[in-house]
């Protein structure tokens, strides 16, 4: 089966800015894969897509307004957000989509040509 092969978590890199790994769902149709990444509170400026020797990589940076005022209580971790999967050869990294809605990242995640199934016409 075609999937999304492995989740990198990066503990082996050394990073000296903090992370939480977001929640994230993939959904596979006919013609690729959905992923769903939940970022509250990231909007379309903070977010930073890339795939790199076949590594997918979301990295979401929060914006937080400013406040007025003595902050009191907290309950919001003010850390990023960054996850990394590692993408089957099936999926055609040059067509991959994206779109933010609410903090939550939607990527579309299409199956190579030669991949899908087709049929073949008899003469």
């Amino acid at each position: 089966m075609n999937t999304l092969v492995r989740e990198n978590r990066d503990n082996e890199r050394g990073q000296s800015e903090q992370f939480i790994t977001p929640s994230g769902s993939v959904v596979e149709a006919g013609d690729g894969y959905t992923l769903e990444v939940e970022m509250p509170g990231v909007n379309k400026d903070g977010l930073e897509i890339s795939v790199e020797n076949n590594e997918l990589t979301i990295v979401g940076r929060r914006s937080r307004p400013g406040l007025e005022g003595k902050l009191i209580h907290r309950e919001s971790r003010p850390e990023n957000y960054r996850r990394t999967f590692e993408l089957d050869p099936s999926i055609d990294a040059d067509k991959i989509g994206a779109k933010i809605d609410q903090g939550v990242i939607t990527l579309t995640l299409p199956k190579a040509e030669h991949v899908k199934p087709r049929k073949i016409a008899v003469s």
